[in-house]
């Protein structure tokens, strides 16, 4: 299995920081049935369901090449963070992000512009390094896009009681005069622009990449797992508006079905990325390897 791939006039690559069995699929899902789960058993295992009936899900960014431009589509975990109700997460020291970025040909230095899908703690974790004590910017040349409802909302909500990735991951960029604040249907270029899919959080963006942004498309959290494909109603436990992320991820399913668009998944089981077909009522993902 490659990472890297070539779709349109950009070069693709999956920064993988890790992939493993979550969370239970009925409490990820809320909505999701015990009777659903075990109909959809026999696909779903093992790649995108361990033996313990945890979700697989995969911790990744985009590195997107194009025009001369290194895109990173999200920022992964992060190292040092303080992330106590996550064990996996809580001040981790892997090298695994900055290897992905190595195996690439790229250091952050390399990096233009960060694209934060939303304010999650697993798409901004490295966004920020601790340097001395402090949080600066990982990726010192980059600019960082946030886009405004998110961050605004975010801000007032770290402004009532801390939000440690807020705090640690998004504050310090704010205050070093790194991002800049965007709409949710901005276009960084004529090959780069991004789309609303609202819903999972209050602004959440998508990102499109190529002529007429039909070449690739990066999801974020608009969808987590394959399940959601074939049930688009299932809503993710944290999801700030339930019903809106479940229309925002069926018009997402139904643009991209049967076209030639390649779906690259934040979340989804590697090799993470394929075409969207029509399965019954719902879709599924035909996986290029």
């Amino acid at each position: 299995m490659s990472l890297t791939f070539k779709v349109g006039d950009a070069t693709i690559h999956r920064i993988i920081e890790m992939e493993c069995g979550f969370t239970p699929a009925l409490e990820f899902l809320p909505n999701l049935t015990k009777e659903q789960l075990d109909e959809n058993r026999s696909w779903l295992s093992p790649a995108a369901l361990d033996a313990n009936d945890n979700l697989v899900l995969c911790f990744q960014s985009y590195l997107v090449q194009i025009a001369g431009q290194n895109i990173l589509v999200d920022s992964c975990v992060g190292n040092d963070k303080d992330r106590a109700a996550r064990p996996l997460w809580h001040r981790k020291k892997d090298n695994a992000f900055m290897s992905g970025l190595k195996r690439a040909g790229i250091g952050p230095d390399d990096i233009d512009y960060v694209m934060c899908t939303h304010l999650h703690v697993d798409h901004v974790g490295w966004n920020t390094k601790l340097e001395n004590g402090r949080w600066v910017p990982t990726f010192p040349k980059a600019r960082y896009l946030f886009a405004k409802t998110e961050l605004d909302f975010w801000l007032a909500e770290n402004a009532k009681a801390e939000v440690a990735p807020i705090a640690d991951s998004v504050v310090p960029i704010v205050e070093a005069k790194a991002c800049d604040i965007i709409t949710s249907d901005y276009s960084l270029n004529d090959l780069v622009s991004v789309f609303p899919s609202p819903g999972h959080t209050i602004d959440h963006y998508g990102v499109k990449v190529g002529k007429s942004g039909a070449d690739a498309v990066f999801t974020g959290d608009l969808i987590h797992s394959p399940l959601q494909a074939r049930y688009p109603d299932l809503t993710m436990r944290v999801d700030y508006n339930p019903a809106q992320g479940a229309a925002s991820r069926r018009k997402f399913l139904e643009t991209y079905c049967d076209t030639n668009t390649v779906c690259c998944f934040a979340h989804f089981p590697s090799p993470s990325k394929g075409y969207v077909k029509r399965w019954g009522d719902g879709f599924k993902c035909e996986y290029i390897a």
